[in-house]
């Protein structure tokens, strides 16, 4: 059975980066991992994916060193199973907010004896290239499980939240969190009331062995942010970096 390396390196104090996928679509994806992100999270939250269209887009991850993920749509034990039975490596929570949403994602994103997930059919095993009672053993090792922290009542709770055994790694989301605080929301955020929560998780974290992990908008803060001791960190999205690049082009060229 594979290894994960994103769960790996995070367990040994090492930084992993990726990318938000909203495009559903497979070459997408593809040419993306051939980059050599260390993982992409293919976000089903907020974009019309569904999930055989996500299972397309794990094999075609899956045929590089980059580990295939997403963001659930809600949690749940069914928006929890489906997406790791369709050859996910590990998944982001949206908006964690209490101790119990965060046991819902350790349960459901483990088998028994530490967990609920249950056990059936799928393209779990060939996504890891081993069978499947090799992977009902050893996923619950393989599996990163990350709740997204991106409201000040999951900052407020955050101690409780990552006390939870099973939870690998939190990753803040500031837009929301900001506007969870009354603050002009920015994926950039320059507020000291900002500062101040994200420090509160990052010291959370720290205590209770979670990777702490963050939202960037621009290479520049990714990597000042994994000099502060940041883990798992994103660095945008797809379209953002496609918006970024078509209007560069477009400012360059002069017409009539």
């Amino acid at each position: 059975m594979l290894e994960n390396p994103v769960k790996r390196r995070l367990k040994e104090g090492h930084a992993v980066t990726g990318l938000w996928i909203a495009v559903g679509d497979p070459l997408v994806v593809e040419m993306l991992a051939q980059q050599g992100w260390d993982w992409l999270v293919v976000d089903t939250e907020h974009n019309p994916i569904d999930l055989l269209t996500m299972a397309t887009m794990f094999q075609a991850i899956g045929r590089f060193p980059t580990t295939p993920m997403l963001r659930i749509p809600e949690i749940s034990e069914l928006g929890i199973k489906r997406p790791l039975d369709a050859g996910a490596w590990g998944f982001v929570a949206p908006n964690v907010k209490t101790r119990d949403e965060a046991q819902m994602v350790a349960d459901y994103g483990q088998y028994p004896p530490k967990g609920r997930r249950s056990l059936g059919s799928g393209r779990y095993a060939a996504s890891f290239k081993t069978d499947p009672q090799t992977y009902f053993k050893r996923a619950n090792d393989e599996i990163v499980r990350i709740v997204q922290i991106e409201h000040i009542e999951g900052v407020k709770n955050i101690d409780a939240i990552l006390s939870v055994p099973g939870i690998d790694a939190c990753y803040i989301g500031p837009n929301d969190l900001c506007a969870s605080m009354n603050l002009a929301p920015s994926l950039e955020p320059s507020h000291k009331e900002f500062d101040e929560a994200i420090q509160t998780i990052f010291r959370a974290a720290k205590k209770h062995g979670v990777a702490p992990g963050i939202h960037c908008a621009k290479p520049e803060t990714v990597n000042r942010r994994i000099g502060e001791g940041w883990r798992f960190v994103g660095c945008a999205s797809d379209i953002s970096h496609l918006l970024a690049a078509t209007k560069l082009s477009r400012d360059l060229i002069k017409t009539d």
